[in-house]
């Protein structure tokens, strides 16, 4: 991905009709500020950036929540993400548990410049930003698209009508990520070759789902034949911003608890029903929120891959 295009691109389209001055006097510059912003010549920092999509009419905080999907971070309450300690607690904050060195090496980065924007006392460029943003969410292209269409941006048109696609077609084929992440463990790549339904036996669903789950994968160019494995490209395909396909893919899950329930498959199914005051119950809910991100970061570092398991998180009030 060029991190420095896109940049550029998301700059332009901030800007809209208005001429470069008249843009560049909206956000309380005396010079033309975005003639070298969007030439490349130099860069915003993040922050700035995020300013300017204020001034453009985007609700900045409103836009991180979207970006977080069914998740409100608490951070959200306590600052403002278009300044520097803002963006710093927004990297530090989907970073999770992943180290500082892992960070930078998956962005291309320099520790020490990473640590200093995770801390706050140095604030990175915008296409550093993305980049780091899609170090540790892998979902940059669904951050852009809170701020503007993506769709309009050259750099992002055809990966953004991939993902759309890719979302839609995961209502229909809500078992996907099951099977992708069948196809990292250690005991499929051990295989001579790929075996039709070793997938199905292995994650305990129909050899039907597997077929037609790898069909559409295969056709949707989300899997590809090595000559004796699929592999699947590393292009995540995420709905947390897509309300209606995460609530589909929510009750799918839900459901399949229920049968290995019923079922009496192995797994841990607790509950537990209570009565809380307001305040603790937020207190509660923050706790999910920290198990979850953990839970993602000891997922994303983990290896061998040995297990495929669903962690399926439910926290509601029945009443007050």
């Amino acid at each position: 991905m060029n991190y420095e295009l896109v940049a550029r691109h998301l700059l332009v389209e901030l800007r809209g009709a208005r001429s470069q001055v008249q843009w560049s006097r909206r956000l309380g510059y005396r010079s033309n500020v975005a003639y070298p912003w969007e030439t490349g010549r130099r860069s915003p920092t993040a922050a700035e950036a995020l300013r300017a999509a204020g001034k453009a009419g985007v609700d900045v905080q409103d836009a991180v929540r979207r970006f977080y999907g069914h998740v409100d971070p608490v951070w959200l309450d306590e600052v403002a993400v278009d300044t520097p300690e803002g963006v710093a607690r927004l990297l530090d904050d989907l970073r999770g548990k992943a180290s500082v060195s892992k960070v930078a090496r998956t962005a291309g980065c320099s520790r020490t410049a990473v640590s200093r924007w995770l801390s706050g006392s140095a604030q990175p460029k915008l296409p550093d930003f993305l980049r780091v943003l899609d170090a540790v969410s892998l979902r940059m292209v669904d951050f852009v698209a809170t701020l503007v269409d993506p769709a309009q941006l050259p750099s992002l048109r055809r990966v953004w009508k991939q993902l759309e696609t890719r979302r839609k077609g995961a209502v229909e084929h809500p078992w996907t990520p099951a099977i992708l992440r069948g196809l990292e463990l250690d005991a499929y790549l051990a295989l001579p070759a790929h075996r039709p339904g070793w997938l199905a036996r292995e994650l305990g669903l129909p050899r039907e789902e597997e077929d037609r789950c790898m069909a559409y994968l295969e056709a949707s160019g989300q899997i590809r034949w090595n000559g004796t494995h699929y592999v699947a490209p590393p292009l995540t395909v995420d709905t947390r911003g897509a309300s209606d396909i995460g609530r589909r893919h929510r009750q799918h899950w839900s459901r399949v608890a229920a049968d290995r329930i019923g079922d009496q498959e192995p797994g841990q199914y607790s509950y537990n029903v209570f009565c809380v005051s307001k305040e603790d119950y937020e207190r509660i809910r923050t706790l999910h929120l920290q198990y979850f991100r953990t839970l993602r970061s000891i997922a994303a570092e983990s290896g061998p891959s040995e297990v495929v398991a669903v962690a399926n998180v439910q926290l509601f009030p029945l009443a007050g």
